[in-house]
């Protein structure tokens, strides 16, 4: 039988994809979390994508909030907050855990859950633990909800300095001197464990960064001149995290470069120097985010020198199995060698972040550059891969 002049159904328009972010969270680094979220929801093409923000509370509640970036800025020096813009104190937002059902659903004490309709993709712009670290990432693994970033693996390398370190070396990439103290050590013997410090310092001299091992913002971080001050800095950084990392001081220039994955494979962007911040002892939070101190982009490097910085930086993306974007930091010591820093695998998206700075230098302009982590994170399935 022919269907020639039978009635056709009229197509269907194709809806927008929906994009979750996902900001906010449990870690020291909230409040950045969400100055980087009204950066991106900003940003976001609305004519391309539907979008649907959804804050984490400091204390785990996943909330639904205003979409209103213009309410996530820093202001009189304070960061905002997801309590802030949450639209219920007690409602909350539950992603599927069933692969073949992405509709998000939120609840109210005493109402009728409502569904929120599918999302496509998350782009979580959460820092640090419980966002960072590879634990969201898990759990969007589990949900079959592709994601914007580095996958569960690289996610935890990239939040443990100690293990980063180890990835990087085991790649022949050159990393500079640590030690690291883990919470039992400290708690079966706390004299010998301040002794390998002190150790440590005799063997590469003063001044040492004393820091969290899983913190980033340059929380809880400390420059240590002398031994005077060195209990105070292991209090600092424990009260972030129990583990803690100790790094002697390279002398040398900080250089900074962004890496993005493109169709083709990850890609560098021209790199930043970051110069010393005269009114801070080291480049911390408030130089990064209140006082927001300039880096000079593109760094003033020679010709081979960029080269290599961006070569190096693709390789720590590589070795780490990132996918997405990296910011990865070196120092360019007075011997004329790079020495990774580290790496994050979701850096700062504020407006001045070093980058989307990074990345404008080099012909990518902040809408693009969310579009195109947003079209990657499309690109890519869940689990093994």
């Amino acid at each position: 039988m022919s269907t020639e002049n039978l009635p056709q159904s009229p197509e269907q328009p194709s809806r927008k994809p929906r994009v979750a972010v996902v900001f906010g969270g449990r870690s020291s680094e909230h409040g950045i979390s969400v100055v980087t979220a009204g950066a991106v929801l900003r940003a976001i093409d609305r004519t391309k994508y539907d979008v649907l923000p959804i804050g984490i509370t400091q204390d785990g509640r996943w909330a639904l909030t205003a979409d209103e970036p213009e309410r996530m800025a820093i202001v009189d020096r304070k960061a905002p907050n997801v309590d802030q813009l949450a639209e219920s104190r007690e409602g909350g937002v539950v992603l599927p855990l069933d692969p073949s059902n992405r509709e998000v659903v939120y609840s109210e004490p005493g109402s009728v859950p409502k569904a929120l309709g599918e999302v496509d993709v998350v782009f979580p712009v959460l820092h640090g633990p419980y966002g960072e670290d590879g634990t969201l990432q898990g759990l969007l693994e589990l949900s079959g909800v592709p994601y914007v970033g580095a996958g569960v693996l690289a996610s935890a390398v990239g939040q443990d300095k100690e293990y980063m370190k180890r990835v990087f070396t085991s790649f022949g990439l050159k990393v500079g001197p640590y030690v690291v103290i883990r919470p039992r050590e400290w708690e079966r013997d706390e004299s010998a464990a301040r002794k390998k410090i002190i150790d440590f310092a005799g063997e590469h001299g003063w001044p040492l960064f004393v820091k969290p091992a899983r913190a980033g913002s340059s929380f809880g971080i400390t420059k240590v001149d002398e031994l005077g001050g060195l209990d105070e800095a292991i209090a600092e950084a424990q009260r972030h995290d129990p583990k803690i990392i100790v790094e002697a001081a390279l002398r040398g220039r900080e250089i900074e470069c962004g890496v993005l994955e493109f169709e083709d494979g990850p890609r560098a962007s021209v790199p930043a120097e970051i110069p010393p911040v005269q009114s801070h002892a080291f480049y911390d939070f408030e130089a990064k985010y209140i006082d927001s101190a300039d880096g000079i982009v593109p760094a003033p490097l020679t010709e081979d020198q960029t080269a290599e910085v961006r070569r190096l930086a693709v390789e720590a993306f590589d070795a780490a199995s990132c996918e997405g974007l990296v910011r990865a930091d070196f120092f360019l010591t007075e011997d004329g060698e790079f020495v990774i820093n580290e790496i994050n695998t979701m850096p700062g998206f504020t407006p001045i972040s070093m980058y989307p700075r990074m990345w404008q230098e080099t012909g990518v302009d902040y809408p693009e550059l969310v579009d195109r982590l947003v079209q990657a994170a499309l690109r890519r399935s869940t689990g093994l891969r």
